[in-house]
């Protein structure tokens, strides 16, 4: 299968810069997972509650967005007392995207620009109240980085809250704003560590939540930190050969026990957005869903799963998700879950309807 099976053309106006004046005032174009491609309609996501069949069993991602994009200076001397000047100009700014924590004080990170930047180069950040020393590289520009304090304390992760801006996407073409601290999180982000927003989650406020549940209808969350394997480009022309970066996810074991009575039931599963779906899946293929032994012990595990066109779901059923880039594999995970013809054929409804695309646009329930 060819990457270029999953392009499409979009207009740069169709991608929403802001996030809808009001949470949950979102568009929602309902997408029958079976049946003719080009069947679909339009709904808000308010309607959620009432399209819902009632015995749906409703799994949301609740990593919490950290302030993950740092801009600073290069300190001029390298750990081992080596001197950089002689390689850039200081003065530079230093663009530091985390993407990994990798341990209590060290991130895997993408640097801009990154060529200069060699092991054992320490970068400024909130002038010289924030340190981090390049400790090590990793394929496609990834460098490892080691926070340091010049007071010797233990505050780099409040530095970090402190001094660092929301990671929006580069297609939203303005810098971070306060209001973004608020709105690129979900309400029911409370474990930090995502550099990027489970973005089909966006759209739930505390009332759709009360009204859902007042259905009978369990909501359950699980974490995915969601990172680089999310937002990476395919790199391949063909899909098959693409490789995912792996990203930490955790089931708490009530959670596996409610997924493995919905279908004993045969009650279905709607995963909020693709993040769930990887996790989801991710563990099935590791068995964390097919043992009694993990209903108490819960699953973490790395998911490194790459779903694409022919791949069979063992968990999810039905599906909320954004609207997603072209060639990438978030689009490639939809269409493998809705087939390649029928999704292209509702990203072409949503264009000529006028919905919004990506993080902060329109969503779509799939089922």
């Amino acid at each position: 299968m060819r990457l270029s099976e999953f392009a499409y053309d979009l207009p740069p106006g169709r991608i929403a810069q802001y996030p809808a004046a009001e949470r949950g005032a979102s568009r929602m174009l309902v997408v029958p997972r079976g049946g003719p491609a080009g069947e679909c309609e339009d709904r808000k996501f308010a309607d959620l509650r009432e399209l819902l069949r009632g015995d749906e069993l409703i799994i949301v991602n609740n990593a919490r967005v950290i302030p993950a994009r740092l801009f600073g200076r290069r300190a001029g001397v390298l750990a081992d007392g080596g001197d950089s000047r002689g390689q850039g100009h200081l003065s530079a700014r230093i663009e530091v995207l985390l993407t990994r924590q990798i341990a209590p004080d060290e991130w895997a990170a993408l640097v801009r620009p990154g060529r200069k930047m060699r092991v054992g180069e320490r970068v400024l950040f909130g002038e010289g109240a924030l340190e981090a020393e390049v400790v090590g590289r990793g394929e496609f520009g990834v460098r490892r980085l080691r926070f340091l304090s010049p007071a010797g304390d233990s505050s780099g992760p409040a530095k970090i809250e402190q001094y660092g801006h929301i990671p929006l996407p580069p297609y939203i073409a303005r810098p971070d704003e306060a209001s973004d601290r608020e709105r690129y999180q979900t309400v029911f982000a409370n474990q930090p560590g995502a550099v990027a927003a489970p973005t089909a989650g966006l759209h739930f406020t505390p009332e759709i939540l009360r009204e859902i549940q007042g259905r009978g209808i369990e909501v359950c969350a699980i974490t995915l930190f969601v990172g680089l394997g999310t937002f990476q480009p395919v790199r391949v022309e063909r899909v098959e050969d693409h490789v995912m970066h792996s990203e930490a996810y955790e089931i708490t074991g009530t959670v596996i026990q409610r997924i493995r009575q919905a279908r004993d039931a045969g009650s279905p599963v709607l995963a909020v957005g693709t993040t769930v779906v990887r996790a989801l899946e991710d563990a099935a293929t590791k068995g964390f869903l097919d043992s009694e032994k993990w209903d108490t012990r819960g699953a973490q595990g790395e998911a490194s799963l790459f779903i694409f066109p022919g791949y069979e779901f063992r968990v999810v059923r039905q599906l909320l998700t954004n609207f997603h880039l072209p060639k990438s594999s978030l689009l490639i995970l939809v269409a493998a879950f809705a087939g390649r013809e029928r999704i292209l054929s509702a990203y072409q409804h949503a264009i000529q309807n006028g919905y919004s695309f990506y993080s902060y646009g329109d969503c779509m329930l799939i089922r």
